[in-house]
């Protein structure tokens, strides 16, 4: 579009493309072929590729979106048709995926973000021994005859 709106969108993937190489010290075509070579060596910078390539494919659809409701309200009078309105929605959800993987890879590129801590610490809580012994999840064994309570789980119903 020639409203600024696409250049506008169009940066913020080349803002996010700059943090993302920025972060990992190498340009995106280099972060991409070192993924691609080892995906387990570094989970983080697998994880930015992966989301940093489904914001572009994003913004490819949402520029797509845009030029072809451009090009329906350059040839309407001043009435918007359904047919347009049609576009405008699209356009509207490809904002709104856009924009939400956007913040996937801000998250992702952000150290201290909410969650990201805890989810460092349940992985460390899995390489360390347990101490305790685990919670029962499965219903008790019942001998033949005796009914289950009316809270019991659906498995132990069944298993009467």
């Amino acid at each position: 579009m020639t409203d600024g709106t696409s250049d506008e969108s169009a940066d913020v993937v080349g803002v996010l493309t700059e943090r993302i190489e920025a972060r990992f010290d190498m340009g995106m075509d280099q972060l991409k072929a070192a993924v691609a070579a080892a995906p387990t060596t570094n989970s983080d910078a697998t994880d930015v590729v992966k989301w940093h390539g489904l914001l572009v494919e994003a913004q490819s659809v949402l520029e797509r979106a845009e030029d072809d409701l451009l090009a329906v309200l350059q040839t309407q009078p001043s009435e918007v048709d359904d047919p347009a309105m049609g576009l405008a929605h699209r356009v509207n959800a490809a904002v709104t995926v856009r924009d939400g993987r956007a913040m996937v890879v801000r998250l992702l590129l952000d150290p201290d973000a909410s969650g990201k801590q805890d989810l460092t610490a349940e992985r460390l809580a899995c390489l360390q021994p347990r101490n305790s012994p685990a919670v029962q999840t499965s219903a008790p064994h019942r001998p033949p005859g005796t009914p289950a309570p009316a809270w019991a789980w659906p498995s132990a119903r069944a298993a009467r």
